[in-house]
């Protein structure tokens, strides 16, 4: 078991706090929050995403793109439809969990 007084302990603890600032940090968008929302139930187009959210392509594109591009989500194209998940779980059970909180 592992004492929180350890020194190793608390090294660890302050690298993952470091790591869970930032995805918040990345998380605190309200539009980035419904797109993540949005995605929580399964791979969606980009307009799929849009109808979802409400927004216009290009601020969803936006979005997404700097989404892709933090680790957040990832992309796959299908002819002209651009269809985009959620790659990282812990980001998937964090929306699920927090639309399970706010949104029920």
């Amino acid at each position: 078991m592992k004492k929180q007084g350890d020194p190793k302990v608390l090294s660890e603890m302050r690298q993952k706090s470091e790591e869970v600032a930032a995805l918040m940090k990345q998380l605190s968008h309200p539009q980035r929050m419904l797109i993540l929302c949005s995605l929580a139930s399964g791979e969606k187009s980009v307009g799929e995403i849009e109808e979802a959210c409400g927004a216009s392509q290009s601020a969803v594109s936006q979005f997404l793109k700097s989404m892709r591009l933090e680790g957040l989500v990832e992309a796959q194209r299908d002819g002209k439809q651009v269809y985009y998940k959620i790659v990282d779980k812990r980001v998937l059970e964090l929306i699920r969990s927090l639309y399970k909180i706010f949104c029920e």
